[in-house]
């Protein structure tokens, strides 16, 4: 379990705090969602929670061990952090990619052992690349590339995975693939997984738990079907939400006189 206690981040020499007084907790095995619009502090959040920045204030413990008084070393053996943009100093093949995961469990002058290169080769078959462990990683499309850091961050063997808007960048089927694949991983492991996105329909789809974030602070946290509403959406995002609803999904758009009213079908195939 992750928490997030009274947290604050200020930048320098600016009296205004990015965020402020967040506190939030994920149990271990579900999947939670920072959701905001641009500029509510989420990435801000997500660098202090991964201890890339320190925050002014609070405390973000995993099953009451502080992280942020670890060094990174110590630190990379609890969280994996697949980041949004990732652009690799040099070529190296998808499987070189995968195995720079196990950094955390390698000596500082020891090489990767044959354990190390098994559980990098287990990491390629789960996210289903292992067609690609030889091709270059700056060869492969967005979404492929997107599969390999997940597959690092599975290497790495933490018991939490924090993904910054792991879909910015992939098309309609690839996002759904992708966090259909983080999904499973965190149900099969029992991992402990924190996300930032922008789409309140990708979260009403496959978070346990939404944290909305406004102005850097905390508007509300729980369960998807009960807090991604039109009030509440409308509030976040300041515009006019209107939800469509059956038995078997919801969803949120912007009302608008320039479209067409939005039906849902009910068969499953539409």
């Amino acid at each position: 379990m992750i928490t997030v206690d009274q947290l604050s981040f200020h930048h320098p020499h600016v009296s205004a705090p990015v965020v402020e007084d967040v506190t939030f907790r994920v149990e271990q095995g579900r999947l939670a969602v920072l959701l905001g619009p641009n500029g509510s502090g989420k990435t801000t959040l997500f660098k202090c929670i991964a201890g890339l920045w320190k925050p002014s204030a609070g405390q973000v413990r995993l099953d009451g061990t502080e992280l942020l008084a670890l060094n990174y070393r110590q630190r990379a053996t609890l969280l994996a952090v697949v980041p949004q943009d990732h652009t690799p100093p040099f070529p190296f093949s998808v499987a070189e990619a995968v195995l720079m995961g196990r950094a955390p469990h390698v000596g500082l002058y020891a090489a990767p052992s044959s354990v190390d290169r098994e559980v990098a080769g287990e990491a390629l078959e789960t996210v289903g690349i292992s067609h690609l462990a030889d091709c270059p990683y700056t060869r492969i499309s967005g979404g492929e590339q997107q599969l390999v850091l997940i597959a690092r961050a599975i290497t790495q063997d933490a018991p939490l995975m924090l993904l910054d808007e792991p879909t910015s960048h992939l098309d309609f089927k690839n996002q759904h693939k992708v966090l259909e694949l983080v999904r499973r991983i965190a149900t099969d492991k029992g991992l402990t997984v924190l996300m930032t996105l922008h789409d309140p329909n990708l979260a009403s789809v496959f978070a346990d738990q939404v944290i909305m974030l406004k102005n850097g602070r905390i508007v509300s946290d729980g369960q998807p079907d009960s807090i991604l509403n039109e009030k509440s959406l409308g509030f976040l995002y300041d515009v006019n939400v209107g939800i469509v609803a059956n038995e078997e999904r919801r969803l949120a758009y912007i009302k608008s006189n320039r479209l067409p009213a939005v039906k849902l079908a009910h068969s499953s195939s539409q």
